[in-house]
């Protein structure tokens, strides 16, 4: 009777996984794969108090708004700031997954958070994906789901290690049995570095950029060590004259700009070996760190972890996709990881 209920809910409703960023929202269609990719912004009208535009189209919009319309990021540090807003995105994304693949009831969905996230916070994700036309709502954590989606033996007696850098947050986790052995959630990634990039321009060159120029120059010249020279032109208004102005800036100048919040990255990533049990430290020191996040794409990053950490650093291959993967590859076969989800409160106090 299980089965023949799970083949009709099959045949009736979809299965989504769902990589919430506070940078990038990852929608993952079973049987379609990753479907969105979109940035998590939302372009809100003021006077009215409706949406304008989800995803790209309000990232476009970022900087370039008339008063009355604000663009947003409902989710600061990978948590929801702004509850209804995440409502309307997550609706919006959900809808535009289905357009693959319509289905009668609402789907089942699988949702990434960061490790660490508190009750409050994980039953906001699972209010608001539920508001949006969810049946069923999990939640996993990010570095768990990442791992999956790298197709890691997390079920096996043996340590693996992930660092998962997105763009809110910087999830650090040794990973044994189903479970995270060790954990450190740091608010240092993507968007903090954009930031120290932005103030670094400010003090040394006085001229005003904002976040979608400071993201460009750390894609385009961001290297954490010394390696081929690379520049770039960037446009900003100077804080003197207040007039445009344009400056050439160098990879070391992103290295310096970014040196403080890379130098927490790798004491922080020490401070969770120091603490991890000397077994799965020997089962790490063999398998070495694998890196996943928008994070992991920085020029240098894992020579320079590896070479600070005396451990082997890998990136993951696709890192951008591997927690959305993961999602994925849950849906799949919900009952294997039913161990790695996050258990509802309301559902443990009816089995109590």
């Amino acid at each position: 009777m299980k089965e023949f209920k799970k083949k009709i809910y099959a045949y009736l409703s979809n299965d989504i996984g769902i990589d919430l960023g506070t940078a990038n929202t990852l929608v993952y269609l079973r049987g379609h794969g990753i479907v969105v990719n979109e940035p998590s912004v939302v372009a809100v009208n003021q006077k009215t108090g409706r949406v304008v535009a989800v995803g790209t189209v309000a990232k476009d919009m970022l900087g370039r708004t008339p008063p009355h319309i604000i663009a947003v990021r409902p989710l600061v540090d990978g948590v929801i700031s702004d509850f209804e807003v995440t409502e309307e995105m997550i609706s919006y994304l959900v809808k535009k997954a289905e357009q693959y693949s319509k289905k009668i009831l609402g789907p089942r969905v699988v949702v990434g958070v960061p490790s660490g996230v508190t009750n409050v916070e994980i039953r906001a994700v699972r209010d608001a994906t539920k508001n949006a036309g969810a049946r069923e709502v999990y939640i996993v954590e990010e570095p768990m789901a990442g791992a999956i989606g790298i197709r890691l033996p997390i079920h096996e007696p043996v340590g693996s290690m992930i660092i998962d850098i997105g763009g809110g947050t910087t999830d650090i986790a040794v990973i044994s049995l189903g479970g995270i052995v060790r954990s450190k959630n740091l608010k240092v990634a993507g968007d903090k570095l954009n930031n120290d990039i932005m103030s670094y321009i400010r003090n040394e060159f006085k001229i005003l950029i904002g976040e979608k120029t400071s993201e460009y120059i750390k894609i385009a010249v961001g290297a954490v060590v010394p390696g081929e020279s690379l520049e770039t032109t960037i446009r900003g208004r100077d804080l003197i004259t207040g007039l445009p102005r344009e400056v050439v800036i160098t990879d070391s100048d992103i290295r310096e700009a970014m040196s403080s919040s890379i130098d927490t990255l790798v004491e922080s990533a020490k401070e969770v070996l120091e603490t991890t049990p000397p077994e799965i430290l020997s089962d790490v020191m063999n398998r070495g760190i694998h890196l996943v996040g928008g994070g992991a794409l920085i020029k240098g990053l894992a020579g320079l972890l590896t070479s600070a950490l005396k451990l082997p650093v890998y990136i993951a291959e696709d890192p951008l996709t591997a927690i959305a993967r993961g999602t994925g590859i849950i849906l799949e076969d919900l009952e294997k990881y039913n161990d790695v989800l996050i258990q509802n409160e309301d559902e443990l106090r009816t089995q109590k």
